[in-house]
């Protein structure tokens, strides 16, 4: 038997453990281990302790990251200073419905963008932001579909990205001039989102909003918020001006030292051990997937499978590969989430690279169009999440819908992104 037949036979060994799993209506970090087990025991690896627990320490950083960054933003919201923004930009603009939307994606973008999780832009703000476009009289589908959108794309931004980041440690490409190439669709598509969704928007209700917005602490204000954010941004500055000078924190000491600032700056006191252990077990599931999602990737490895998915996809021809990044990409998602970018994310970088193409742009690209399986079954955690944090009581349908519009136009950017990203790469300069 050639080794390409028994990688193969491992695959579809692996498959179906994963889809039986999901018959048996098991989570899918437990799916995915069960997957990258049956591989193992396919392959004659019996059960590899060694590589399991090499696999399950492989985006430890990551994790690092994420609880570090989402301690960062929980101390924000519980100290008021989600409200607070939010109470201020709907005092100001209400009567300026496109000043209002601009400030409402923008601030959607915020904890996505430092946590890498969807999830926590529609816990943070998401629930504040629906109460605002709710009272403009958007139907509640159509108001989880801007915040679902923006929610992913806030995901996808810098200067956390996740799917970015996994697949940039598969290939071993240092995670740097991701910031542009990913900030300016992110922020474009976010406002496109909010306009197209929310042009029947009437104007805000004021009184309302404010009656149903969470209260805010009177020694609030803007200084108490923007100095840990200015504290992050100056600790992510130093280290790129003064390379050889300034010392290397890392992103999750810098996350440590923002949530730090937040928690002595806050105008009440905060019960720091509830909201550390609260983000936690928010991040449960997030960390486990990114876990298993190393065990099953260090598998595969292990057993020829991951080289086999290399090579099947850099002999495709590169216009097939091109074509259907819409629908792969989303599906892949569905499926794995966060494992779709180690596990097909890599060999289409390496493909890329050898037929010319920026790599950090084309990832970039990928990167935006990835959130979109976030809405697909069978997992759809962000899609269910969203419309859970909205109140929607419509059938789901109706909210994948109205996310229709804003997806093709994510779609068609992302592979826009990745088709002429060599003529992009100026904006990998920061």
């Amino acid at each position: 038997m050639s080794a390409t037949t028994a990688a193969g036979i491992i695959l579809a060994v692996m498959v179906a453990a994963y889809a039986a799993a999901k018959a048996f209506k098991v989570s899918t970090e437990l799916s995915l281990f069960f997957a990258a087990l049956a591989g193992a025991l396919a392959g004659g690896r019996g059960i590899p302790a060694r590589h399991i627990a090499e696999g399950a320490f492989t985006y430890f950083d990551i994790c690092l990251i994420f609880i570090t960054a989402t301690l960062f933003m929980n101390l924000l919201k519980e100290s008021g200073a989600a409200a607070f923004a939010v109470r201020g930009i709907l005092r100001r603009f209400h009567k300026r419905k496109s000043v209002l939307f601009i400030l409402l994606a923008l601030l959607l973008l915020v904890p996505g963008a430092l946590t890498g999780a969807g999830s926590v832009t529609v816990l943070i703000v998401g629930g504040m932001a629906a109460t605002v476009l709710g009272t403009m009289g958007l139907p509640k589908p159509r108001v989880a579909a801007i915040i679902f959108t923006i929610a992913g794309l806030s995901a996808a931004a810098p200067p956390v990205s996740l799917w970015a980041m996994l697949t940039a440690a598969g290939v071993n490409m240092p995670y740097v001039g991701f910031f542009l190439p990913l900030l300016v669709p992110c922020v474009l598509l976010s406002l496109l989102t909010i306009f197209i969704l929310g042009r029947k928007a009437k104007p805000v209700d004021l009184d309302k909003a404010l009656a149903e917005l969470p209260g805010v602490p009177e020694r609030m204000n803007g200084w108490r918020i923007g100095l840990p954010f200015l504290l992050f941004f100056v600790l992510v500055t130093a280290g790129r001006v003064f390379p050889f000078s300034f010392p290397t924190l890392g992103l999750p000491l810098m996350f440590a030292a923002a949530a730090g600032l937040t928690l002595l700056l806050s105008p009440k006191k905060l019960p720091f051990l509830r909201i550390s252990l609260e983000t936690v077990r928010q991040l449960l599931p997030l960390i486990g997937t990114l876990t298993c999602v190393g065990i099953l990737v260090q598998i595969m490895t292990l057993t020829g499978v991951r080289g086999l998915i290399a090579i099947t996809t850099v002999t495709l021809p590169v216009v097939v590969v091109l074509a259907t990044l819409f629908l792969t990409l989303p599906v892949s998602e569905a499926v794995l989430m966060w494992g779709a970018a180690p596990v097909l994310g890599v060999p289409l970088v390496l493909l890329f690279n050898t037929i010319g193409l920026n790599p950090v742009v084309a990832l970039a690209g990928m990167s935006v169009i990835w959130p979109l399986g976030d809405a697909l079954p069978p997992t759809a955690i962000i899609g269910r999440l969203t419309t859970e944090t909205v109140g929607m009581k419509e059938p789901y349908s109706k909210f994948l819908k109205y996310c229709l519009v804003p997806a093709v136009l994510i779609m068609i950017a992302g592979t826009l992104m990745v088709v002429f990203s060599k003529k992009l790469g100026f904006l990998t300069i920061f």
